[in-house]
């Protein structure tokens, strides 16, 4: 027994002192991050977030942070306990609104961008979930849940607290402060009021006369296809619905002289979870929608409406691009650069003409950056790219590989710093969720698995984008309707041939792991091969039937399965990993929050019996007081060392004392 300790403690010394070049699992959760760049109207000034690990409260903490994009000098503006979010310049830039929660729920707050003490403008009961400035600067719009009415209370206190499923819905409504400079926080006006929908993204027009915004039914994600367009006036709050199509209709963007609204659409597609959506314009009193992105061939992420044209966002494969929109002609022009760039979270000066946005490339770390729209010349604000300097980072690629039925898949593969092309590398696979998401080729700290740590231990990693991804148009995005789970496999099993065929792996020592969407495909590789040494199942598909009449977005599984279980049985099945369990044989880890609403936990009880049954090795992990994803540094310390742990056994054919 002290001689198998001694083994264990020697391969701990030793396993320490060859990671000694790469970043630890701390290390990596306790990298910081940028993002929500707000460039100030004359365009000189960027505001930003900065997110960091709070080990002591077990958070990730955000704050404000401005930089001048002259001089390049940057400065923390906000500093308190809990997070200060969403940064928003007044329209004569003396003023930032942001919102923070170091009192509890989110509320509004001022603070001149020459720093000094932030002012709460806001004491809403639930909290303030979004807000813009009107255009004068002197009023501001928000969204809020309504609070609790009366009788709710008095239900509340005679009963105790009990919900009545798909009725008792807590609406979102359109509000106003129109003092912001009082010593105390001023009363909220109410704009929208009723049961009868609930409020999503707005926008306030030019002229600061009315408002534009997108409502449903409630605020159920059931019924986001009942999305309609409003424009409220006022002077009377009254609304009117001027755009309803059938499916979703979003994200209003008025016109620089307020006439027409640019907006993102499903154009009545009911298949609008993987088909494109599109932008539209119409005008502002109503009318029949004209759609200009026809030609795009992906969504188009709507940002703004300048006298230049509409500006929009979208995925190139695997980078990302800022696009102008002529809507006259309906000409389409990207205005970024190299073609491997990745630009999201834009945002422009008044004028149109300076913007600011998060940007990375191939093997970097994401920055803020600021460039001329006109003339693309990007120049870097930040450096969070210096927190991993001091380590020798795996490097990563774009490859491609043909699939089963013939389709051409990416995906990124990310090799060791020393890698050595005559050697065999054993090849764990990372699945990404959606299945519209996908994964790039810039450096991001590494959360739920510990990618850094694999490559260091002598391991390639595949990040496959596998049908259904984000970025390859709407035709690739429809290629696992009714072919979930199959496809997919085939994506992944081709990838890990393709690179067997270069020589590059061992065949015998291949791991999968992935949550959401990713733990689905996780689990249909746990049931339906024997190619994998191990799998890792995070928030994971099991059964269709069963997360169909559990989960809290029905229409996604309506859509890609093309039916219900009742009437559309065999496809549920099919698709299902837990059809395949007689199969089985991969020692699985399966990872779940408690209180997972998206993928409710009985798919991983469901998988983790089966198994079980079968005598399949397996071990489950329930994180509690969690929902879909796992959102505490601690908890995603344990998420990640669990999957270490899990893959070094299997793979590695390492030993460890218990954690339990």
């Amino acid at each position: 027994m002290k001689l198998h300790y001694f083994v264990i403690s020697l391969f701990s010394l030793l396993s320490t002192i060859v990671l000694a070049q790469s970043p630890s699992i701390d290390q990596a959760i306790s990298m910081k991050s940028v993002s929500n760049p707000k460039i100030s109207p004359d365009g000189q000034w960027v505001a930003y977030t900065l997110t960091r690990t709070n080990w002591d409260e077990n958070s990730y903490d955000t704050d404000i942070w401005l930089v001048n994009i002259q001089t390049g000098n940057r400065f923390q503006l906000t500093n308190s306990k809990k997070s200060n979010n969403s940064p928003a310049w007044s329209p004569d830039g003396k003023w930032l609104a942001f919102l923070s929660t170091r009192d509890d729920k989110p509320q509004l707050y001022l603070i001149s961008p020459s720093g000094g003490e932030a002012r709460a403008i806001s004491k809403f009961e639930t909290g303030v979930t979004a807000f813009r400035w009107s255009p004068n600067g002197k009023q501001i719009v928000f969204t809020a849940t309504v609070p609790d009415a009366k009788p709710d209370k008095e239900r509340k206190e005679k009963y105790s607290d009990y919900e009545v499923v798909r009725d008792d819905y807590k609406m979102v409504h359109l509000y106003l402060i129109d003092s912001l400079f009082n010593e105390k926080p001023a009363s909220a006006k109410p704009l929208t009021r009723g049961k009868d929908f609930s409020v999503g993204n707005f926008v306030v027009s030019p002229d600061g006369k009315k408002i534009a915004y997108d409502a449903a039914r409630n605020p159920d994600l059931i019924n986001g296809h009942t999305s309609d367009l409003y424009v409220l006036t006022l002077g009377d709050t009254i609304s009117r619905k001027i755009v309803s199509l059938k499916g979703p209709d979003q994200d209003p963007v008025w016109s620089p002289d307020g006439k027409q609204i640019a907006f993102v659409t499903a154009n009545e597609n009911e298949f609008y979870f993987y088909t494109n959506r599109l932008i539209a314009t119409v005008p502002a009193t109503g009318g029949t929608p004209t759609m200009l992105t026809n030609t795009f061939d992906e969504n188009a992420n709507l940002l703004d409406w300048t006298p230049d044209g509409i500006l929009f966002s979208g995925y190139q494969k695997t980078s990302s691009h800022l696009f102008r929109l002529d809507p006259a002609t309906q000409k389409t022009e990207r205005l970024t650069k190299p073609d491997n760039l990745i630009a999201t979270q834009f945002s422009f000066s008044k004028d149109g003409r300076q913007m600011a946005f998060v940007g990375a490339m191939p093997n970097t770390y994401a920055e803020i950056q600021t460039s001329s729209v006109q003339a693309f010349s990007p120049r870097t604000l930040t450096d969070m790219g210096a927190q991993v300097t001091p380590f020798k980072m795996s490097t990563r690629e774009v490859i491609s590989w043909k699939s089963a039925d013939g389709n051409m898949i990416e995906g990124i593969l990310i090799k060791p710093a020393n890698y050595n092309p005559s050697q065999k590398y054993p090849l764990l696979v990372v699945i990404h969720g959606g299945p519209t998401g996908i994964d790039l080729p810039s450096i991001t700290a590494d959360r739920y698995y510990p990618v850094e740590q694999f490559t260091a231990k002598g391991a390639l990693v595949l990040r496959p984008n596998y049908r259904g991804s984000a970025g390859y148009g709407g035709k690739f995005r429809a290629l696992n309707v009714k072919n979930l789970g199959l496809g997919d496999y085939d994506d992944v099993i081709t990838g890990v041939d393709y690179l067997i065929s270069k020589g590059m792996v061992d065949k015998d020592k291949v791991g999968a792991m992935g949550w959401s969407q990713g733990g689905y495909i996780s689990a249909f590789i746990t049931t339906y091969s024997d190619r994998f040494k191990a799998t890792s199942v995070g928030a994971g598909i099991s059964n269709w039937a069963t997360y169909y009449q559990n989960t809290d977005i029905t229409p996604f599984t309506r859509q890609y399965l093309q039916g219900t279980p009742w009437d559309n049985a065999e496809i549920y099945q099919k698709t299902s990993p837990i059809t395949y369990i007689n199969r089985a044989k991969t020692p699985t880890l399966i990872q779940h929050g408690e209180l997972d609403k998206r993928v409710p936990i009985a798919n991983a009880y469901e998988l983790r019996l089966a198994l079980e049954d079968k005598g399949v090795p397996v071990k489950m992990v329930v994180y509690k007081g969690f929902g879909h994803g796992i959102t505490k540094p601690k908890s995603m310390r344990q998420v990640m060392e669990e999957n270490y742990r899990w893959f070094s056994k299997y793979i590695w054919g390492e030993t460890f004392l218990s954690q339990n």
